[in-house]
């Protein structure tokens, strides 16, 4: 179980206010402000109540839920993400493109509209649902990313978009995507960077009687993916890290509103945005990855798969 206070919140982004300001990133006066305001924040009788107990869900049942609003608006990340791999694989060939983790075909479309031939994989039957009703002629597949159900040396391109976040670690998924991808085939992933996921952007759902849940978000860091690709004959194309922007100049507002369990950390931001503008600013949204197979790499792909 997860225990989540909105005072704990605030008071941690006021600490990485204050380390940035420690680290010369800001004033004197700035430090002083900070230090005042979580004086008031302990004080504050809205943010001193009770906390909220979430239980931990797995994708598949984190999914169930999610499915039926993921494709609504207000998914900062793909509007991030989604420019920078349109511009990697629009510059690719048709040819047999897998979609890892396809979810509702987001990536299932946009390639099939470049001309692949696409096949979707996803562990939630829900996403599958949608997935198939926004792309019909798309081969669709439920499967995990541990034992991805193609042969070897199968596809010319995969897109594997905010999925890896989801498990405790990456060897597996990508050690699977060297072995169904054909010599000189590309690689994209897109994954939810440790260092937003650290700042608290950790999905959450209310199961079927409301009770609160968060799946799994695993912090990767840059080692974690290449310590595994590049022994695999995954040769580094491109690596982006885009980054959010913040304002630190704003004064606390006069009266605390926490909202609701189901729109933190958001609503938390506009109670101290001077500290969550400081905490927030220059921090990657998103690490995207693009990988080449070396020609000659998928035997030791094959041999390193039938290892794990």
């Amino acid at each position: 179980m997860a225990y989540q206070h909105p005072l704990a919140y605030v008071l941690g982004l006021e600490g990485v206010a204050l380390l940035r300001a420690f680290a010369g990133d800001y004033d004197r006066d700035f430090i002083e402000a900070r230090i005042s305001e979580v004086r008031r924040l302990l004080d504050s009788p809205s943010l001193n109540g009770d906390g909220v107990t979430a239980a931990h869900v797995n994708t598949v049942n984190g999914y169930k839920v999610w499915s039926a609003t993921y494709d609504q608006p207000g998914n900062g990340l793909f509007d991030i993400e989604e420019p920078i791999v349109q511009d990697i694989l629009g510059s690719l060939p048709p040819g047999v493109a897998l979609d890892a983790a396809c979810g509702t075909g987001r990536y299932t479309e946009y390639l099939a509209k470049q001309g692949h031939r696409v096949i979707g994989v996803d562990s939630s039957p829900e996403m599958l649902a949608h997935a198939r009703t926004r792309v019909p002629n798309a081969e669709l597949r439920q499967g995990n990313l541990h034992q991805i159900p193609l042969p070897d040396d199968h596809v010319d391109v995969i897109v594997c978009a905010l999925a890896l976040t989801h498990l405790p670690d990456v060897g597996p998924a990508i050690t699977e995507f060297a072995r169904v991808l054909r010599p000189g085939g590309h690689l994209v992933i897109t994954d939810v960077h440790h260092e937003l996921v650290a700042l608290g952007s950790v999905p959450r759902i209310r199961s079927a009687e409301g009770d609160p849940g968060l799946l799994p978000a695993f912090r990767h860091r840059a080692s974690d993916y290449l310590h595994v690709a590049l022994p695999l004959g995954l040769q580094l194309q491109r690596c982006e890290e885009p980054r959010m922007s913040g304002n630190a100049s704003e004064d606390m507002p006069g009266e605390i509103a926490t909202g609701p369990w189901d729109v933190w950390p958001w609503s938390l931001l506009g109670i101290v945005p001077a500290a969550a503008g400081a905490a927030w600013d220059g921090t990657p949204s998103q690490i995207i990855w693009h990988f080449q197979l070396a020609p000659s790499a998928n035997t030791a792909a094959a041999t390193s798969s039938a290892a794990n």
